[in-house]
């Protein structure tokens, strides 16, 4: 995997994946055209641990409509700001078990989630599940 940034202006650059695509990082006070770098890895751990849970509740054929999985983080007060601790909330819709959400959560966090993985050797990282229309 190869990836890039290039300085555009101010705190402002532009990343580039080795797939072609293209993320502008805003560092600026009002981050007007773009997340942040550590929004961006806040996002990459929503983004991952996602996609591993609708792949889990697919393979296991639950009636899933909707996922959202929401992050909050806590950082250092001082350079570096690294994350001190995350809260990530997952509000899973449909027809989807309790106990089929709360597995594929845990394999996404403990097993599949690369993203999830490399935080917690830095950053303590809880979960919670919020449920629509779920089955017992």
């Amino acid at each position: 995997m190869i990836a890039k940034t290039v300085w555009k202006k101010d705190m402002e650059f532009d990343g580039h994946s080795e797939s072609g695509h293209h993320v502008v990082f805003d560092a600026g006070a009002a981050h007007a055209n773009g997340p942040t770098p550590m929004e961006a890895v806040l996002m990459a751990l929503c983004a991952c641990t996602s996609v591993d849970v609708v792949s889990i509740l697919k393979k296991k054929r639950e009636h899933l409509t909707s996922l959202t999985v929401s992050a909050t983080a806590e950082q250092a007060a001082e350079p570096p700001r690294i994350f001190t601790r995350i809260s990530l909330v997952y509000h899973v819709g449909g027809a989807v078990s309790k106990k089929a959400a709360e597995d594929a959560v845990a394999l996404s966090k403990n097993k599949y989630c690369s993203v999830s993985k490399m935080l917690e050797k830095a950053v303590q990282i809880d979960f919670t599940i919020e449920y629509a229309n779920t089955t017992v």
